[in-house]
């Protein structure tokens, strides 16, 4: 029986423990700068997935992955001593795409808002197609009194 209570507990820790492990553990010059997004752990706590964004070019992501993936053992036996359960889960590292994500969205909105100002353009410019008012009468009608016996 899973306990999704005690995984969402040991996937905050986890969390934690691997952007502390970063800063203390991790000595690497090629290590960029690195913010933990999220942690996953599995329902029976032996695998954990740690995702995670790095500021700058695509090498810098490159870079960082391949830190990542070297310091894993290191960075297992950290999460294994904080933790205090049983077993350690096994790391692993997955580039977060909310970057990209959240930069196409914008480029979506940005266009969205250019087209809605072109309408509103179009619109302004725009006149009716036939007479302003269809329902208007014919004024020789507008001055006759209606008669009371008709």
């Amino acid at each position: 029986m899973v306990d999704q209570a005690r995984a969402r507990r040991v996937a905050e820790r986890i969390k934690v423990l691997v952007s502390e492990g970063l800063r203390t553990e991790v000595k690497d010059p090629r290590l960029g700068f690195v913010t933990i997004t999220d942690t996953r752990v599995t329902g029976d706590l032996q695998h954990a997935t740690v995702f995670y964004t790095v500021l700058g070019e695509e090498a810098d992501r490159e870079a960082t992955a391949e830190v990542l993936t070297a310091y894993r053992g290191r960075l297992r036996s950290f999460v294994g001593r904080g933790l205090g359960i049983r077993l350690t889960p096994s790391l692993e590292f997955v580039a977060d795409a909310l970057p990209e994500d959240a930069a196409h969205l914008d480029d979506l909105l940005r266009r969205t808002r250019e087209r809605d100002a072109e309408l509103a353009a179009r619109r302004r410019e725009a006149g009716y197609a036939g007479e302003p008012d269809p329902y208007r009468r014919p004024q020789d009608q507008d001055d006759q009194e209606p008669t009371a016996g008709a």
